[in-house]
């Protein structure tokens, strides 16, 4: 276990932070991201770092390096989807565009 546990309004802040910083909104679906923020803060808890909530990680971090919040397909799915895999960040133009975020294919080879 970590020195400090971390909670979801731990998993909250570091989403909007995240966002911030890289000009991204976060969806505006609040019980899907209070979801989204409780299954990083638990896997934080298991593995140590915001390893995505919606992939099956191996609880290695070199191995999952590619999958840790936020992962490194964000960018590729922002530019053909406008949002991530999970559909908790969006890009700017999607945000505004308020369409709701749906199934995109997975980008990490072996799959989800």
């Amino acid at each position: 276990m970590n020195a400090r546990t971390k909670t979801p309004a731990d998993a909250h802040q570091f989403i909007e932070s995240v966002a911030n910083k890289q000009g991204w909104k976060v969806n505006h679906d609040t019980e899907f991201v209070n979801h989204l923020a409780a299954g990083l803060a638990r896997n934080y808890n298991t593995y140590g770092y915001y390893l995505c909530p919606c992939r099956d990680g191996d609880g290695e971090r070199p191995v999952d390096k590619d999958i840790i919040c936020p992962c490194e397909y964000v960018a590729a799915d922002h530019d053909e989807y406008g949002h991530c895999l999970c559909g908790l960040y969006l890009s700017k133009e999607y945000a505004a565009s308020g369409q709701e975020p749906s199934s995109i294919p997975e980008r990490r080879e072996g799959g989800i």
